[in-house]
């Protein structure tokens, strides 16, 4: 029953905390509007849901959300340093990810992690969802970038979505 009227507990609670940051205010209107959004938002929603995302390991999740936000900003630094140092040093190139992520949630947000963090972009991802093509605007050596994202995103993800 509570399933029904809340299908995305998590997420309900996120919206509404986000409606709170954004608004700036705990002003007894904007906390019930955010409340009554955050609760009918996944409601209305979850039918386009593919299926029930259930977190595994809620503190990996919150270690992950660091993790991400400290290397946009590492990688931020590094590709001011690519682009304003000499642009014709630059290697770009794709480079393909074999997954052993099998969630369409948890391949998402690798994809998406990838693409938040700059100098990185998923293009495309294969039709048995195996492989994740990725393109970097500088690439000096492939394995350890594969590595480096397997250790750092893909791994967590495991933890967060299948163990």
């Amino acid at each position: 029953m509570m399933r029904r009227l809340l299908p995305h507990p998590v997420l309900s609670v996120f919206l509404w905390l986000i409606w709170l940051l954004l608004n700036n205010t705990m002003a007894a209107g904007h906390v019930v509007l955010g409340a009554v959004l955050a609760v009918f938002i996944p409601w209305l929603s979850s039918a386009f849901w593919p299926e029930q995302v259930c977190i595994k390991k809620p503190l990996v999740l919150l270690r992950y959300i660091l993790v991400v936000l400290w290397s946009i900003i590492v990688a931020n630094i590094n590709v001011a340093r690519l682009i304003l140092g000499r642009s014709d040093k630059l290697q770009p190139g794709f480079i393909s990810l074999e997954l052993r992520l099998q969630s369409p949630v948890g391949i998402s947000m690798l994809s998406n992690t990838i693409s938040l963090t700059p100098g990185t972009v998923s293009c495309d991802l294969s039709d048995d969802r195996r492989y994740l093509l990725i393109h970097a605007l500088h690439i000096d050596d492939v394995e350890a970038i594969i590595s480096d994202i397997q250790n750092r995103f893909e791994q967590p993800l495991l933890e967060i979505f299948e163990s």
